[in-house]
């Protein structure tokens, strides 16, 4: 993980992170490194879960980690930093535009989103 001093609002986005991690390496045996390609496999995730009519009270907590995953890698690739109100986390990159990377896994799982390509519009916007 990365070292130095980090907001406190990352503190719980980056346990459900490493959650993510922990447990697509145990239970789907695929490994994710925090880099832009891995979400792929992330995606690739939550629509087999969407596919098989998994109800969403079932894996709300999962799509949680799944989204707090996409955010570190964002972090990680941006410099974007967590923000929290309200019990909700969203990150706030360098050129000043916000992400709820954990309401795009929900809408993953609704068949009408993309951590994949959230990543990519927030790395596009940070290399600008």
């Amino acid at each position: 993980m990365r070292q130095g001093s980090r907001p406190r609002a990352a503190a719980q986005p980056m346990r459900w992170a490493a959650d993510a991690v922990a447990t697509m390496r145990e239970g789907a045996r695929v490994r994710l490194d925090y880099s832009a390609h891995s979400l792929w496999r992330v995606d690739r995730m939550i629509e087999e879960i969407r596919r098989e009519g998994t109800p969403y009270a079932a894996v709300r907590s999962e799509l949680r980690v799944f989204g707090a995953y996409a955010g570190e890698v964002i972090a990680w690739q941006t410099g974007a930093e967590w923000w929290t109100s309200g019990g909700e986390h969203w990150l706030r990159t360098p050129d000043g535009r916000l992400w709820d990377p954990v309401d795009e896994a929900r809408r993953c799982f609704g068949g009408h989103g993309s951590l994949r390509l959230l990543c990519r519009d927030a790395l596009n916007g940070a290399s600008r």
